[in-house]
């Protein structure tokens, strides 16, 4: 039986943007818990306030997820931005990720519109199979086990949700393409939902294996509203959040 989506990501979650100092460092205290203590990806000494902070941040939108019923924080994600005075200025995965040849985004034009999905992580709290807790994303190497009845209301809703809370910012911002580092479970599971990015360099370990990705949201929203209309739903909140593609 279909479900409603959309509505049962919200009896349990609510999507926060991030636009003050409080909600910030809660923002900053989540990925201290993801990045230090649960997989030690950073040094805890790095980080003595126990907030995960980098040089990103000052030109990212933030966003949280809040679980409802306990009011605990159960995943965040960012959206690093363009700098408008600067389109070379460079992002986190052309620093770290090899890309194949002419597959990056280079014209100055088109960066004023490109963005990054970036430190994309789930509490452990909402990692509940066996083989999640040493991932960013909570996304298992199965991806058939989140079509599962009993795991419809969890895991899913979780990457799709800060999937959404991006796609917010892609259309508040007016950005059209987006890089992406991904770890290869959770590209794997968006990709069902026809959410399309394409990979464009080899694979690497930096903080786990990753795949760095390029996506266009004139590809990805059609393609999700042919393949999981319920998915395009919860992304665009009805069509709210579309990025022009209407």
């Amino acid at each position: 039986m279909a479900i409603d989506l959309k509505a049962a990501f919200h009896e349990y979650f609510e999507l926060l943007h991030a636009d003050t100092d409080a909600l910030r460092e809660e923002v900053f205290r989540l990925r201290y818990q993801v990045y230090v203590v649960e997989t030690g990806f950073e040094r805890a000494e790095d980080f003595p306030d126990g907030l995960e902070r980098d040089a990103y941040d000052s030109r990212s939108d933030h966003h949280l997820l809040r679980h409802r019923r306990t009011g605990l924080y159960a995943a965040t994600a960012r959206m690093i931005l363009p700098s408008p005075d600067a389109p070379d200025r460079p992002y986190p995965m052309e620093q770290h990720c090899p890309l194949y040849t002419g597959a990056g985004v280079t014209d100055p034009q088109r960066r004023r519109h490109l963005g990054e999905v970036s430190r994309f992580a789930v509490s452990k709290t909402f990692k509940r199979r066996l083989g999640e807790a040493g991932t960013l994303a909570g996304v298992a190497e199965n991806v058939d086990v989140h079509f599962e009845e009993d795991e419809r209301r969890i895991l899913p809703h979780l990457s799709l949700g800060l999937m959404a809370v991006e796609l917010r910012s892609m259309h508040n911002h007016g950005l059209s393409h987006c890089y992406a580092a991904m770890e290869p479970a959770l590209h794997r599971l968006i990709s069902r939902f026809g959410l399309t990015f394409h990979q464009i360099g080899p694979g690497i370990d930096y903080h786990g294996q990753r795949i760095p990705c390029l996506g266009d949201v004139h590809e990805f929203l059609p393609n999700i509203k042919r393949v999981a209309p319920p998915v395009w739903d919860l992304m665009t909140d009805g069509g709210r959040y579309t990025c022009g593609t209407e």
